[in-house]
Order: C-alpha cells, then structure tokens, then sequence
C-alpha cells in the first residue's frame, strides 16, 4: 500500500479503509479488554483511570490517516470514519462516539497543522505532539460531557496523566514504529524492483 501524495479517489478510499479498519478493531478488540477491565475496577472507584489507560488505543486511526494521506484533515476525517464503524457495529457509547471522533481526530493533527511538510516526513515529533493534542481534547471533551469536574482533584490530576501517558505511548510512539516498520518494507520492496531492472 503505498502513500497518496493528493487528495483523490485514491486518498479517498485510503483513509476509508483505515477507519474500517480501527472501527472495527476499536468495537471488537479495544473495547472487549475495555469493558473487562472497567468492570474489575470500577469497584474501587478508579474506573476513569481505565478509560485514559485505553484512550491512546482510541486515537490511532487518525495518525495512520495522516500518515498513508499526508494531507491537512486527514487525522480528522480518519478517526470520525473509524468512530462511524464503531457507531454503527453497536459501540456502546452511540452518536456520541461520532463527535468524540471528530475531537481526537482534530486534536492529533495539532502536531502537524498548518504546515504541509509535517505531514510528508511525519516525524517523531509530530506524532507525539499529535498524541498529546488528542489526549488533551479528550480530557477536555471528557471533562465536560462525562462531568470529570465533579472528581477530587488527586483523581483528577492521576486521570489527565495517564490519558497522556497513553496516547503518548500508543497514539505516538506505537503508531510511529508502526510506519517505521513498512517505511522499512517500501524500502527493502524498492531495493528488490531495483536490482531486477538491472
């Protein structure tokens, strides 16, 4: 699969793809384990502090948008498709997982936005600035659609820290070692149509 380099039916259909792909992995994966943790530790009363562990899983449809279509709206328009899979695959959290999508979508191009540029090299940088624009637009939207405002400000402050620490570990450096590994495919696939040529 190769890098669309503009917006076309090709681009189009990339990013199409790769929301199919995160909703369903989203509906039928994350939110399995999810759900199992949540209920083991909701007694305790940390149970928001399962969501920001797994947020950073939520995130990734948008980076991988931006990356295979390095274009300004792509993050957004990847991760909103990926929250419509969810959506209508029976997420349990209904027409609220489509806004919450357009949030971490428009929050992760925060490392990339305005510039062009920052989309095609897709840096370390970005993607992790991305990861910790979606973990605060999540913290945000959190806070005041699922009332984070009303916890004790030790639980609030330990919520925002791990819902960092998973969007940068998942959203940014898992994703980033992700196109790493068929940055490194493209190239060992080129090498080879190369000496065939020759």
């Amino acid at each position: 699969m190769r890098k669309a380099t503009r917006w076309d039916i090709r681009a189009i259909i990339l990013v199409t793809l790769i929301g199919i792909f995160c909703g369903i992995i989203y509906t039928y994966v994350v939110n399995l384990f999810y759900n199992l943790v949540k209920v083991a530790v909701t007694p305790t009363g940390l149970g928001p502090v399962v969501d920001s562990a797994f947020a950073g899983l939520w995130f990734i449809a948008a980076p991988l948008s931006m990356y295979f279509v390095p274009k300004i709206g792509a993050g957004v328009i990847g991760e909103t498709l990926a929250a419509v899979v969810e959506m209508f695959l029976g997420g349990q959290w209904g027409a609220m997982t489509l806004l919450y999508g357009i949030v971490q979508g428009a929050g992760n191009e925060v490392g990339f936005f305005p510039n062009p540029r920052k989309y095609e090299r897709f840096s370390w940088s970005s993607c992790l600035w991305g990861a910790f624009g979606a973990s605060i637009a999540a913290f945000i939207y959190n806070y005041f659609v699922y009332g984070y405002q009303q916890f004790k400000p030790g639980l609030l402050a330990l919520v925002l820290i791990v819902n960092i620490a998973s969007a940068l570990l998942f959203d940014g450096v898992m994703v980033k070692l992700i196109t790493l590994r068929f940055d490194a495919m493209q190239q060992h696939h080129t090498t080879d149509k190369t000496n065939v040529t020759e």
